[in-house]
């Protein structure tokens, strides 16, 4: 006699049940549905051109990791006057980022450039957090990603968040993030000026950018101190953009009551840039949110990068 015919109708109930039990557990079909926010991102990251990582920029947070590495570093203005970091990564991914901090409302605008990015960041106030959600982005704070994140221990909170890369759905393309913005590297447009110096003041911080002809980059010196890897190497541009905005007030604010600005990156205006110790007078356009920012001579052609980091500063106009 077989085992199965063997089994009395009670033994047979009990398997069946087993077997019904162990096949919920193995399609995730049992118990309450999952809390997609607090556990992995529900965009396609891993097909994403950029990684994009909001980056502290205030004294306690310096030096930063992994910024050397960065394809592209915006400067922008936060509240009480003073800056933070945008870095975007997409050649090259270093193992350990950071320190990470929070969103802001200026971050969605400027990298609707990109094709869906993949964003890290700290949190974000609770009435930005739709938007965020909304917008064309994939999102992965420590709520999604809880296992890329960690504390450091050299430094206090809330300047010790780092994000361990490879441990979120990102790939790195192996192209320059430039690509992915419309912009290519080539030789610098006729004529400019001379430059060895050029500062970008916000009310509370302010950015230099030194040219060194033996290392073929400007020196970045953040509140007058000049930057440094967390190896303690010099950090380096080949290119800064020096780009004259709008800075004005936004709907939103930080819990000591400052207003949180909003930087207007779509529009037109002036612009700066400084490559190869010389520097041009540049137009910027975006037309729309979805489209890229252009960078030409007065007279209309188009600028080209020097081979390697870019660096933008929003400079209020």
């Amino acid at each position: 006699m077989s085992a199965a015919r063997g089994r009395t109708p009670a033994a047979a109930l009990v398997v069946a049940l087993f077997l019904a039990l162990l096949a919920a557990g193995c399609t995730g079909g049992g118990g309450a549905e999952p809390d997609t926010r607090s556990s992995s991102p529900s965009g396609t990251g891993a097909e994403a051109k950029v990684l994009a990582v909001k980056i502290d920029n205030v004294a306690p947070a310096r030096p930063q990791t992994g910024l050397e590495r960065a394809d592209i570093v915006y400067v922008e203005q936060v509240e009480a006057g003073l800056s933070r970091l945008l870095a975007v990564y997409s050649s090259e991914l270093p193992p350990v980022i950071g320190p990470v901090r929070s969103a802001r409302e200026t971050d969605l605008e400027l990298l609707r450039q990109f094709d869906r990015p993949v964003l890290a960041f700290s949190g974000a106030q609770s009435r930005l957090l739709p938007a965020i959600d909304r917008a064309p982005l994939d999102a992965v704070p420590p709520s999604t990603a809880p296992q890329a994140y960690f504390r450091g221990q050299d430094r206090p909170a809330p300047h010790n968040l780092y994000l361990r890369p490879e441990r979120i759905p990102y790939t790195a393309a192996g192209t320059h993030a430039v690509e992915a913005l419309g912009l290519t590297f080539g030789p610098a447009p006729p004529g400019g000026s001379a430059e060895d110096s050029r500062t970008v003041r916000f009310p509370s911080a302010r950015t230099t950018f030194t040219w060194s002809a033996d290392s073929e980059r400007w020196l970045v010196s953040l509140d007058g101190s000049p930057a440094r890897t967390s190896e303690g190497e010099p950090l380096g541009a080949a290119t800064v953009i020096v780009q004259d905005v709008t800075v004005r007030p936004s709907d939103f604010g930080d819990r000591s009551g400052n207003n949180t600005p909003f930087t207007e990156t779509v529009g037109s205006g002036t612009a700066h840039v400084l490559r190869d110790g010389m520097a041009h007078e540049a137009r910027w356009a975006r037309t729309a949110e979805d489209a890229d920012t252009e960078f030409t001579t007065p007279d209309g052609q188009r600028i080209e990068l020097a081979d390697g980091p870019l660096w933008i500063v929003y400079a209020p106009r």
